[in-house]
């Protein structure tokens, strides 16, 4: 590896590590996991121990289907805490900062590899 790769990775791995750290994104993942996935937990629980069972049938399959590996729940867990946090904390500058320059920094990658798809596809040149 290269030590500017490194260091690029050091910076965005630090980067995230304080956005995920912070108390009121803490708290807006814990509610947004609970919209995605902690009602189907509560529901098994409870459809158990009441013995109701098609609770616990829907509660299970859910469950089941979070498993599954590529399931988009985790992306949606995601961007539900990223609209808590922007309704219920607007003026938490910092984390908003660390979101906004995240985003940045992934739509000016995006471009770079379109553009570079691009020029590979307009020489003619087909990488296997």
């Amino acid at each position: 590896m290269t030590t500017e790769w490194k260091q690029k990775l050091k910076h965005f791995c630090k980067k995230a590590f304080w956005l995920v750290m912070n108390p009121r994104f803490l708290l807006c993942f814990g509610l947004g996991w609970m919209i995605t996935n902690g009602w189907s937990y509560i529901a098994f629980a409870l459809g158990t121990y009441l013995g109701i069972g098609w609770l616990t049938a829907i509660a299970s399959g859910y469950m089941a289907l979070l498993w599954v590996p590529f399931t988009p729940e985790k992306l949606i867990t995601l961007g539900i805490a990223i609209v808590l946090l922007r309704f219920l904390f607007p003026n938490d500058q910092k984390t908003l900062g660390i979101l906004h320059e995240m985003h940045a920094s992934a739509k000016r990658k995006w471009h770079e590899f379109k553009e570079k798809h691009q020029k590979q596809k307009g020489s003619g040149e087909e990488k296997p």
